[in-house]
């Protein structure tokens, strides 16, 4: 299935490369995808000292805080965000050229700089056949205006023509299934990954899709108004740019027929529910349990009618959807996918279609003011397209072995601090701590790039040809992904490129995964103070850990089998737990946006996560001191420094319209929330900072979330 997590996927509006599964895989943050270089333009002097040569890891401060950064002059517990990056925030300025800046924008910044450095070098003569020559034919072809230019809309004609061609529902379900190995949509997407219930093998999923604007609550919450009219005049000028027929009255139609299919798909906080969303039906049955739909016909053509079964995620908006598309009038329909298919390819077109694309998509919904500049953008086009490839000479030259080792010592630390914690819950049983141990010491790690690369042998990549390099590179993925149907999964395979910035955790695989990237400062950097990294990547990794044991990640044991392992008592005083957690982050007000709050079910996961991640943290730095005192670097004590560490990586500033956006779509709290608001229920917080009662961030000791 084609997702929409990435920003960079939305930009480029292709799933080049396939996406973590969303359920079953929990990232760090918002960015989660094979390939997440962002449209990020840092000066890094903002945060750390200023480098002549971009491909520079920053530093931070001497010891790891950036402490001219801080504003001590903002009590801890009135506003911890503010005591760790106040001044930051009142001396930086978001770049024109992106809708948020913080912590990970340093790092994305820096790995695309390198990117950038790697891509530059390249030949750019596809026919010799090797990885680096196809890598440098595809960012050249996207930095040559002038021919795309002299294309205008000539590209989409193939496309579009089939679409008129369509004389029934039949093909247009034929459409459909084509299109997930190219461009269009369907009303339905598919994706193959790890079976849930038998993870050592492949298995094709069926999701809700067809929304151009990503979530029902926009089409159906009154607030969203403008971003409804906005959007459908941009449909207009879509269909308009593509010379198709009659476009205001097809986008009006466009417009109502996906606030029809909004109005059946199933909420977020209900689409991460990992027993409601595990529903396995036989293909043969499909058209009658969701009559109206060329079930036959649409999964020939996407290439997966050898599957004799599928798990649908969205069981009852199946037939609901099906319904939609069989009452649907066939010209609306094609039109519809029409401007699926000008809206994703946009960004490889010429100026007019891109400029549209970046008016709606990045301007319009996220508030960022200048497109970014077009070698950014070749460099995300290229590496989404041959991420790995790229990730081979990464490692090589921006990667040093002593990272990775210090890196196995501290998950290692985090480990075992989970593992005292998880024998000292009062509220756990015996045989739910006995498989939570079980699961525990399964748990597979992998850190900064793969044991195994892909081969991008069977990629065919054309000089000059940016919409066909596109689309075959589309294709290419979803035949990797067709060919394993009902093959033993591949353990090796990683989600993230080694230039990701992110990390993720995997229930399927029951594996934690930290990219190269991600392992430098802020996060974490070899000769900083300790307890800085203990706060920063080690409550990182605490994080990535917890997922494991979060509302969803708990569902599945130590072998990745999605089953119910928990005892009943034990499952319900969990709950508790997290839904007076998910009150906590509800009850957060933002005032540029009045009326919208966090989403706490659909946010639960990642908030358990921090909760972790900094328990964790502080669990594991207490237990590296071996029983001796912590000093005191620059007047901070040690507990101090390891929540300035966790503060200082949530360094983040939105643009109002990317808030609204994150909130409304995105299972990450913003993050200037996630700096503080698990500490409110760290007890050595309030103890470290001296944090009392009158405090505008105090939760007195009995409503705090005890979870780990």
């Amino acid at each position: 299935m084609k997702t929409t997590l990435l920003p960079l996927a939305a930009a480029l509006a292709l799933a080049i490369a396939p996406t973590l599964n969303a359920q079953d895989a929990h990232c760090l943050d918002a960015a989660c995808s094979l390939q997440a270089l962002l449209p990020e333009n840092v000066d890094m002097s903002a945060t750390a000292s200023a480098s002549a040569d971009a491909t520079v890891a920053p530093k931070l401060g001497t010891w790891g805080i950036d402490t001219a950064g801080m504003d001590r002059s903002i009590k801890p517990g009135a506003d911890f965000f503010g005591y760790v990056n106040g001044n930051w925030a009142k001396t930086t300025q978001i770049p024109a050229d992106r809708s948020s800046y913080g912590g990970f924008a340093v790092l994305r910044d820096l790995s695309e700089a390198r990117v950038h450095k790697l891509v530059e070098s390249y030949p750019a003569d596809p026919s010799k056949g090797d990885d680096a020559s196809k890598v440098g034919a595809l960012y050249r072809g996207f930095m040559d205006e002038a021919t795309i230019e002299k294309l205008g809309a000539k590209p989409l004609k193939p496309s579009l023509d089939a679409i008129r061609a369509v004389k029934n529902k039949t093909q247009m379900a034929e459409v459909m299934g084509r299109s997930m190995g190219g461009y269009g949509r369907s009303f339905i997407g598919l994706s193959i990954g790890d079976d849930a219930r038998d993870p050592e093998h492949y298995a094709l999923y069926m999701s809700q899709s067809g929304l151009g604007l990503g979530d029902r609550e926009l089409y159906l919450d009154p607030k969203f108004a403008p971003q409804r009219e906005r959007y459908q005049k941009y449909v207009e000028q879509m269909l308009q740019l593509g010379g198709w027929d009659k476009p205001a009255e097809h986008a009006a139609a466009i417009v109502a027929l996906e606030t029809k299919i909004a109005n059946v798909h199933w909420t977020r906080a209900q689409s991460r529910d990992r027993d409601k969303t595990y529903n396995p039906v036989q293909v043969a049955e499909l058209d009658a349990k969701a009559p109206g739909f060329a079930w036959g016909p649409f999964l020939k053509a996407a290439g997966v009618d050898k599957a004799a079964r599928a798990v649908v995620r969205q069981d009852t908006a199946l037939p609901k959807l099906a319904q939609i598309f069989n009452e649907a009038d066939l010209d609306t329909m094609k039109a519809w996918e029409a401007f699926q298919v000008i809206d994703q390819a946009s960004p490889v077109l010429s100026k007019n279609f891109a400029d549209a694309n970046f008016e709606f998509r990045s301007k319009f919904m996220s508030g960022q003011p200048q497109q970014r500049e077009r070698w950014k953008r070749a460099v995300a086009f290229a590496d989404g397209a041959m991420g790995e490839a790229i990730g081979r000479d990464y490692v090589q030259q921006y990667f040093p072995a002593e990272s990775k080792a210090k890196m196995d010592s501290l998950v290692a630390n985090i480990k075992e601090a989970m593992r005292a914690r998880l024998g000292q819950l009062m509220w756990m049983s015996d045989a739910t701590r006995a498989e939570a141990l079980t699961k525990l010491n399964s748990f597979g790690l992998k850190i900064g790039y793969p044991e195994k690369w892909r081969d991008y042998s069977g990629l065919k990549v054309v000089a000059g040809d940016v919409y066909g390099n596109a689309e075959r590179s589309s294709q290419f993925e979803w035949a990797y992904d067709v060919s394993r149907l009902g093959q033993v999964t591949d353990k090796l395979e990683w989600g993230m490129t080694p230039q990701t910035v992110n990390a993720y955790y995997s229930s399927v695989k029951n594996e934690i995964v930290f990219p190269a990237a991600i392992l430098q400062p802020p996060f974490f950097d070899p000769d900083a103070d300790p307890a800085v990294n203990y706060g920063a990547i080690g409550g990182v990794i605490g994080h990535e850990i917890t997922h494991g044991f979060d509302d969803q990640g708990r569902k599945s044991d130590g072998k990745g089998v999605l089953r119910d392992w928990w005892t009943k008592d034990d499952a319900t005083k969990f709950e508790a737990q997290a839904d007076k957690l998910g009150a906590q982050y509800e009850s957060y007000d933002f005032a540029a946006l009045p009326g919208v709050h966090i989403n706490g079910k659909a946010s639960m996961g990642e908030n358990i996560g921090d909760l972790g991640g900094i328990t964790l943290g502080l669990e594991a730095y207490h237990r590296s001191l071996g029983g001796k005192p912590a000093p005191v670097i620059d007047g901070f004590t040690g507990d101090q420094r390891v929540f300035l560490g966790w503060g200082q990586v949530w360094r983040t500033l939105m643009r109002d319209d990317a808030l609204r956006q994150q909130l409304v779509g995105d299972p990450h709290s913003p993050g200037q929330i996630r700096a503080f608001a698990p500490l409110r229920n760290v007890d050595a917080w309030y103890d470290a900072f001296g944090i009392k009662k009158g405090d505008a961030l105090y939760i007195a000791p009995e409503d705090r979330v005890r979870i780990w």
